[in-house]
């Protein structure tokens, strides 16, 4: 996303707005464990949509302060996301871009981001087995499987964004 707000301070730093974003791979991983659903005994469906389902999709910024013509620091948040059965946690941007010009033509740039927060958990459901099983923690997802519940605790979803994000550039100007 192109640069949209700039403020420079009275010390001559600049700040930019680099860009704003909704979603990320965690937002697409809590789609797909919205996918599909089960069918109770009584033939009723199911669906794993609305527990999945978030009407605020994570939305994160990122912003430069350039501290020199060739370092700049990055650093940014997101809000995060919640459902009924999973959250993605808010997280917080940390990183930083080098600059180099070996020629007036050439630029070699490093960028290096963090992230810190943002991890993605699966809640579990209670269901009622019945007088077999009883009523029991279990992944809600797999309520209907042939797993013992226990067991399906186990498979809960518990993700984390990339936490390490380098980028090295070079580009020539012809």
């Amino acid at each position: 996303m192109a640069i949209l707000v700039s403020a420079t301070t009275a010390s001559g730093q600049e700040t930019s707005l680099v860009g704003i974003h909704q979603g990320s791979e965690l937002t697409e991983a809590v789609r797909r464990l919205g996918q599909g659903g089960y069918e109770l005994s009584d033939g009723t469906w199911v669906p794993f949509d609305k527990w999945f389902h978030s009407s605020w999709i994570d939305m994160r910024f990122e912003m430069l302060t350039q501290l020199s013509d060739d370092f700049g620091l990055l650093w940014g948040a997101s809000t995060g996301q919640r459902a009924e059965k999973v959250r993605i946690d808010p997280s917080v941007e940390l990183g930083f871009v080098v600059r180099k010009r070996p020629r007036p033509s050439t630029t070699l740039s490093l960028t290096v981001r963090s992230i810190l927060g943002g991890n993605l958990t699966e809640h579990p459901c209670t269901a009622d087995y019945g007088a077999i099983g009883g009523v029991q923690a279990v992944n809600c997802r797999l309520a209907a499987s042939q797993l013992q519940p226990a067991r399906t605790l186990k498979l809960l979803s518990n993700l984390h964004p990339s936490r390490l994000n380098l980028e090295l550039r070079f580009m020539q100007q012809f």
